[in-house]
């Protein structure tokens, strides 16, 4: 497995950088298949902000076979980072091989239905300010429903846009309060 290791306001030592290569190469073990196209990058962070009670933090992306995995992690000491965050990454793998598993094996997870969520639309005089402060390309790669329920979930996030593969439309999973998910598709 191929993985860069960077500093953000810091600049990485040779003790940091092994350290936190011997880490991250521990979840390579799962895809030791020889089929695995996987790669990883680290950033090293040293948050400069006073007020920060956490400021070192150890941030990890996995990238096997087109499915993205993140792991973030801060405290006090970069080494605990570095160590909280593989752990948090290396559950994050075995969840992904579990289910992986799983579906060779035809055990899906129970389904639930979708129900749509009502619009809120904000009436005449209400006045939204809000201003793009970043912006994210990726590589969408056709997939289901549920396997983008996956990801959204192995990313640890709340929504997750992708190109689904029996319509080729792009498609939003989301989760609902409830703890159920929801999926937004276009209209034909």
């Amino acid at each position: 497995m191929e993985i860069l290791v960077k500093g953000r306001n810091m600049s990485v030592t040779e003790a940091l950088d092994r350290y936190a290569l011997e880490k991250v190469e521990r979840v390579s073990k799962f895809f030791d298949d020889g089929n695995s196209d996987c790669r990883a990058e680290v950033e090293l962070i040293h948050e400069r902000n006073k007020s920060i009670p956490e400021p070192e933090v150890a941030e990890a992306t996995l990238f096997i076979n087109g499915t993205v995995l993140k792991a973030r992690e801060a405290s006090q000491d970069m080494y605990a980072s570095i160590d909280r965050m593989s752990d948090k990454l290396e559950r994050q793998v075995k969840k992904y091989r579990g289910r992986q598993v799983d579906r060779w094996h035809g055990q899906r997870g129970k389904e639930s239905a979708v129900e749509p969520e009502p619009f809120i639309v904000a009436e005449e005089g209400d006045e939204i300010e809000a201003k793009i402060v970043r912006t994210k390309q990726f590589q969408m790669k056709p997939m289901n429903a549920e396997e983008a329920v996956l990801q959204m979930e192995l990313l640890d996030h709340d929504f997750f846009v992708f190109t689904s593969a029996d319509t080729t439309d792009i498609n939003v999973v989301y989760r609902r309060r409830d703890g159920n998910y929801g999926l937004i598709e276009p209209a034909r």
